[in-house]
């Protein structure tokens, strides 16, 4: 062998290799190649060279664990060779043995053969890669041993380490990684050759592990030895490395860098994801330190990005790019501008790209991609920004708003100094028309309140949102959007809301940016929508601090810029605006309460006065909007509590001038609302209000004049709050208000008759100046109705009545002016009967009224269309009436057979039908239960004011025709009318229907068969009122109990059950019944039989027999009439249903009264007998005469 080694190229390529890499062999100097076989030392590093080729895959390696059997040596035996036996022979604690080998070890003199360290290399790896049975304190102990024998040993050690790293699936690699720090941090100078086998080894690592301890172990053992390699690059002194050795370390390094990043990107914890950071901090420290490295590391970062373009899903790119720059945060290292350029536009790119669905994730990963480049690269990434800015593709500019925004809240210092140029590059943005951007703008503004609130005074950022607020809001009032842009600019306005709501007081600089400015946002009515957030901001404002007083140089520039240019803000200006919000149902409790906030919190902008007064009620009217008191019931009396407050209000401040100042803004914000608004009708009620406190009378006419002339009558919302403001201003100037009405009502009617010009004549007799006149009568009627008592006594007949009158007289005559002038009647004459029993009122004028509401009530009748004249008519006879003196009965049975027709015998059964059939079924119906409800409070009025019994009379005259007509519809109407004209007998214990109990009973009893169940049941109420009625008269007690225990027999669809019902219902009745009122139950029976068919005939039949089986034998006075009744029935062209009874009863009178009925029977015939009569008189006489 000794003779071709010298001659051998492959000694030459050894000796490269061997000499660095293994550095002095034995005690002396650095030997030759050729040496290597002599000594010992130099088969070690044989050896040691044997295992680092195993370790990067050069060579087969046997695995040690099947080597088992001991390596014999010549060398003696020493303390390690002992305690390695021990440990082979499982002698004693392990952990005992490995810490006294570790000791022996780290002697000075100790240096094992190389047969010893195999043996114990073995030994060891075997604890270290056993899957179960070894402790901890074991792989700790035997990991000390191997850095221990490291000191004599390096490379053996190092070898055995770099395979247990490259294993597949070994589970020692935690502990392996720990010597590997251990050994670094004893052994550094030797380690440093080694870096290049230990990156192979890691690339392994990390191809195996995911999460854990492992990996952060991993990542500080490869962060330690980096830190070594870039300690020896920059040292100055020789490179311990030759040439391709020192590139295949970098080019090892290249590779674990990104089999780092592409397999650690996924990393959750957040220690896991620190360590990796650090880890690729390193790579990137040792990559960036030669030009050459560095410019491949920007090449792999463009490629790194370049997969982007090509994949839907580009949320792993954006990790791996994501840990490259914050490794490259903690790296004192400048990107190339143009490479940097390049980055930012892809990233850029890909954020807003339309053409890819990106997940939430990976938009989030890119977004915060650009951030880290603004972190690393500043200037260039806030100029690269806003040049994205005037693009015209909208996805970019969007997006480049959202960075934009995000910058500005990060808490870099850098962006300190960029604010004003970002703002004022956002600010050029403002008129941008598209929909995405202006939602970015409000974002972007959002993001900069919130951030630094004092860098916003180069741009009214403030002024913007509510700008954004109006803007939206006119496009939807336009109309012309379709229902996307709708919902888009819906969303624009919540957003709006929602900053200004969000906005933190505690910011620096916000107090002064929003404070008094909010105050110019309050008044217009496009902002009305803000007020819940203005409050908001305001309440947070005041209780940060006073509000009440600042000095001008503290103002915000844009407040006193407006301050100048727009109208005042004015304190009756402000609370103008914020009384009609509170007032206004429609804005919602929210906006009410918001708007009632406002006012509490800024009650000092608004008079010194009112401070303590409104801390109280306030939050009292609060309550009612939160619904926590149980008596707020709901929206108007909230609105008369609001006008109470502010009468309150105005009293406590005791200010002519200003209370004056508040009804001119009031009356301003009236004059310039639409019809159609929703806060007029309270504007209305709060000027009248308002002049009502007011004591100049000049003051008041003049507002009084000027709305009566502005407003339109034709449209009831006007008309009716017109009536509001007249009526709420006559509170405390009765006086002025009737004045000024007469005046107007005189200007309308003067020269009604009168020759006058075509253009006068037309102008009067216009629908707007109709409608005027009818406003005015119920606006005299409402005044009535507000007038102190010695107001009304003095002024109702000359002036209110005289007024209507006169109204009336220049009127049309139509269906508005009709129904204005009966409510005003019923009005006056409600607020004159109020007013004490001691007054009396006009006779002739009483009567000329009687005579208008009568001549109407002939006019209208309730059909189709529907009419409310005739109930609005009752209503008004009834307060009518209630006056004294009372009515000549005369008039009293005109005006009750009137209604009664009109009423209660209208319609007929064919407009009824049609009336059901029409939409305006419901309204009919429930305008007819109206009018039969005020039909009867005027029976009962009437009945009260007639004391005798003739009107009940006549009542029941009345109603008889109608209870027996054809006509179910006016029989039930009948039925109801008379249920409560008995229930008013009732109540007022009048005997008056006593004395008709026989007519009543016989007229309600076949309506226990009516065809209609609620006739049926009308009925049955009828009869236990008048039985109750009849026992108190009579000072005792029904013999039996309540006919109504027998309604459900009635309720069943069966004629016999009803029939049988009815007939139990006529044994009750017929026991407490009064037996002088024999022929008036006859003679309604017989109205019933001569008008009336079917069941109802069969029920009267039912009734007249029982009654003539329980009381036959007591009638006998009666005998005769009851027989020409019965005669008289005969003639009816119901008698084929009738004659069985007919018969029946006949044949019960005459076993009765026998001889009074054959000397009946026997006298001659009249001419106009029936032929069934003459039968039942033959069948009599044969019978009972023998």
């Amino acid at each position: 062998m000794s003779q071709w080694l010298p001659h051998t190229p492959l000694w030459q390529w050894w000796g490269r290799w061997l000499s660095p890499l293994l550095g002095p062999a034995g005690r002396g100097a650095r030997e030759s190649v050729v040496s290597v076989w002599t000594y010992p030392a130099a088969m070690e590093r044989l050896r040691a060279l044997r295992g680092l080729f195993a370790c990067v895959g050069c060579m087969p390696r046997r695995t040690r664990r099947r080597e088992r059997s001991r390596v014999s040596s010549p060398v003696p035996t020493c303390a390690v060779t002992l305690m390695l036996q021990r440990l082979q022979d499982h002698e004693g604690d392990r952990v005992q043995a490995y810490c006294e080998l570790e000791s022996a070890l780290r002697e000075a003199d100790s240096r094992p053969p190389c047969g010893v360290v195999n043996r114990l290399l073995a030994e060891v790896s075997q604890d270290l890669t056993a899957a179960q049975g070894v402790t901890a304190n074991v792989r700790t102990a035997a990991s000390n041993v191997l850095v221990a024998l490291a000191r004599t040993h390096f490379t053996l050690v190092m070898a055995e380490l770099q395979s247990h790293l490259k294993a597949t699936g070994d589970a020692s690699k935690e502990t392996v990684l720990i010597i590997l720090s251990k050994l670094f941090s004893t052994y550094a100078p030797q380690c440093i050759p080694f870096v290049w086998l230990m990156l192979a080894g890691l690339r392994s690592v990390v191809g195996q592990v995911r999460s854990g301890q492992t990996l952060r172990i991993a990542c500080a053992v490869l962060k330690q030895w980096l830190d070594g390699v870039k300690i020896a690059l920059s040292s100055g002194t020789q490179c311990p490395w030759p040439a391709m050795e020192k590139e295949q370390i970098y080019e090892n390094l290249h590779k674990l860098l990104f089999s780092v990043v592409q397999n650690w990107q996924d990393c959750q914890e957040e220690k896991d994801k620190q360590a990796v950071l650090g880890a690729v901090a390193a790579m990137l420290d040792v990559l960036l330190q030669e030009e050459l490295h560095r410019e491949h590391v920007w090449e792999q970062l463009l490629w790194l990005i370049h997969p982007c373009q090509e994949i839907q899903d580009t949320c792993r790119v954006a990790k791996s790019l994501t840990i490259f720059l914050e490794a490259l945060q903690g790296i004192d290292c400048v990107i190339p501008k143009d490479k940097f350029q390049d980055i930012t536009s892809a990233v850029f790119c890909q954020l807003y790209d339309d053409t890819k669905q990106h997940s939430e994730a990976g938009r989030a990963e890119l977004t915060h991609c650009i951030m880290l480049q603004a972190r690393i690269c500043p200037e260039e990434t806030v100029l690269f920004l806003q040049s994205q800015l005037g693009d015209d593709w909208e996805a970019g500019c969007v997006a480049a708003l959202g960075l934009l925004g995000a910058l500005v809240c990060s808490d870099e210092p850098m962006m300190t100094e960029k604010l004003p140029q970002i703002v004022e590059a956002v600010q050029h943005l403002c008129s941008d028309p598209r929909t995405q951007v202006r939602q970015a703008i409000l974002h972007f503004i959002n993001d900069l309140l919130n951030a630094n609130a004092w860098s916003c005074s180069a741009w009214d950022v403030v002024g913007h949102i509510f700008s954004e607020f109006s803007r939206t809001a006119g496009r939807r009032a336009a109309g012309n959007l379709s229902a996307q842009e709708v919902q888009e600019e819906g969303a624009l306005q919540g957003l709006c809301m929602d900053i200004l709501g969000s906005l933190d007081a505690s910011v620096r600089g916000m107090s002064k940016l929003l404070w008094p400015r909010l105050l110019l946002f309050v008044v217009p009515a496009q902002y009305t929508g803000m007020l819940i957030p203005v409050s908001r901001c305001v309440q947070a404002l005041s209780e940060r601090e006073d509000l009440t007083g600042r000095r001008i140089e503290d103002l915000d520039p844009h407040f006193v810029s407006s301050m100048f240019q727009g109208p005042m803000l004015t304190p009756q200006t402000l609370l103008a605006r914020l009384l009609v919000v509170a007032g206004s149902p429609v804005a919602g409790s929210e906006l009410q309460a918001a708007a009632l906030l406002l006012m509490k919190n800024l009650h000092s902008r608004f008079h010194k006065a009112v401070g303590a007064m409104w801390a109280v009620e306030i939050p009292l009217l609060l309550q009612c909007l939160e619904g926590k008191e149980e008596s707020f019931s709901d929206t108007a009396e909230f609105e008369h509590r609001l006008l109470k407050f502010l009468r309150a209000s105005l009293d406590t401040i005791e200010d002519e001038a200003w209370t004056e100042a508040l009804s001119c803004k009031l009356s301003q914000r009236l004059s310039s609302s639409a019809s159609s608004s929703g806060e007029k009708s309270f504007l209305y009620k709060a000027l009248g209000t308002v002049l009502g406190a007011c004591k100049g009378v000049l003051h008041v006419q003049e507002k009084l004049l000027q709305h009566l002339e502005e407003a339109n009558m034709e449209e009831s919302s006007e008309a009716q709050g017109m009536i509001s403001l007249l009526s709420h201003a006559a509170e405390s100037n009765f006086q002025t208000v009737l004045a000024t009405l007469t005046t107007f009502a005189s200007r309308l009617c003067k020269g009604w008759k009168a020759r006058i010009s075509r253009c006068k004549k037309m102008e009067l007799d216009s629908r707007r100046a109709h409608a005027t006149r009818s406003a005015l009568m119920l606006a005299h009627g409402s005044l009535a109705l507000r007038a102190s008592k010695e107001q009304l006594l003095a002024h109702l007949e000359g002036d209110i009545v005289g007024n209507i009158l006169m109204l009336y007289s220049c009127s049309c005559r139509d269906l508005q002016n009709n129904l204005a002038l009966v409510q005003s009647i019923t009005d006056f004459s409600s607020a004159f009967q109020a007013v004490g029993d001691s007054s009396c009122f006009n006779p002739s004028l009483k009567s000329k009224l009687l005579e208008i509401l009568m001549d109407l009530m002939k006019k209208y009748y309730s059909g189709i269309p529907v009419s409310p004249v005739p109930f609005k008519v009752v209503q008004a006879l009834e307060q009518l009436s209630k006056l004294k003196p009372s009515f000549e009965s005369k008039d009293m049975r005109e005006m009750l057979v009137l209604c009664c027709k009109n009423i209660v015998t209208h319609p007929s059964a064919e407009v009824m039908v049609k009336i059901r059939k029409s939409q305006q079924a419901a309204q009919y119906l429930q305008l007819q239960q109206r009018s039969l409800k005020a039909l009867g409070r005027l029976m009962a009025v009437l009945l009260e004011t007639e004391p005798t019994g003739g009107f009940f009379q006549n009542i029941v005259h009345v109603l008889q025709r109608s209870m027996t007509s054809d006509n179910m519809w006016e029989r039930k109407r009948a039925l109801q009318t008379c249920s409560q004209l008995l229930a008013v007998c009732e109540e007022l214990q009048r005997g008056d229907a006593c004395e008709h109990f026989g007519s009543l009973v016989g007229l309600l009893a076949p309506l226990t068969c009516d065809p209609m169940p609620a006739s049926r049941q009308l009925a049955i109420t009828c009869l236990s009122s008048l039985l109750r009625i009849q026992a108190k008269a009579s000072n005792r007690v029904s013999e039996t109990g309540d006919i109504r225990s027998l309604c459900e027999g009635l309720h069943a669809c069966s004629v016999i059950s009803q029939l049988q019902t009815s007939s139990k219902m006529a044994r009750i009745v017929c026991k407490n019944f009064p037996l002088e009122r024999t022929v008036d139950f006859m003679l309604a029976i017989k109205e019933t039989i001569r008008r009336a068919n079917g069941v109802r005939v069969r029920a009267a039949g039912k009734w007249m027999t029982t009654f003539l089986q329980m009381h036959g034998k007591d009638i006998c006075c009666n005998v005769q009439p009851i027989l020409y009744i019965l005669r008289s029935c005969t003639s009816s062209a119901q008698q084929s249903t009738f004659v069985p009874f007919l018969c029946q009863a006949v044949v019960i009178l005459t076993r009765c009264h026998t001889e009074v009925m054959v000397d009946n029977f026997s006298r001659l015939l009249g001419p106009t007998d029936s032929e069934m009569w003459k039968r039942i008189r033959k069948f009599c006489l044969q019978r009972w005469s023998q």
